[in-house]
């Protein structure tokens, strides 16, 4: 869920913002000008999930990996999971 707050309330209240996103339980606020989104204060757990979202789509061999992979899933064409663990333990 995202908060929206006035960015002169975000000026005056920038110190507290990490507690308010802890209080409301929400990992990011975006700041508004004249009612437009243009800045987003993010708690840095959330930050820190959103680099590695962007590494993970940037690696083109894991991203093919992980669309063979879902693919597999879909038509039911992987490997059972017993036969997994053998092929693993060898």
């Amino acid at each position: 869920m995202l908060s929206n707050i006035p960015i002169t309330e975000a000026r005056f209240n920038l110190t507290s913002l990490p507690e308010r996103l802890d209080q409301e339980g929400i990992s990011t606020i975006a700041i508004t000008r004249r009612g437009k989104p243009v800045l987003a204060v993010m708690t840095w757990q959330h930050y820190e999930t959103v680099l590695e979202t962007l590494e993970i789509f940037g690696d083109i061999a894991l991203m093919t990996n992980l669309r063979q992979g879902v693919a597999e899933a879909k038509s039911e064409q992987g490997i059972n999971w017993e036969v997994a663990k053998q092929e693993l333990a060898l």
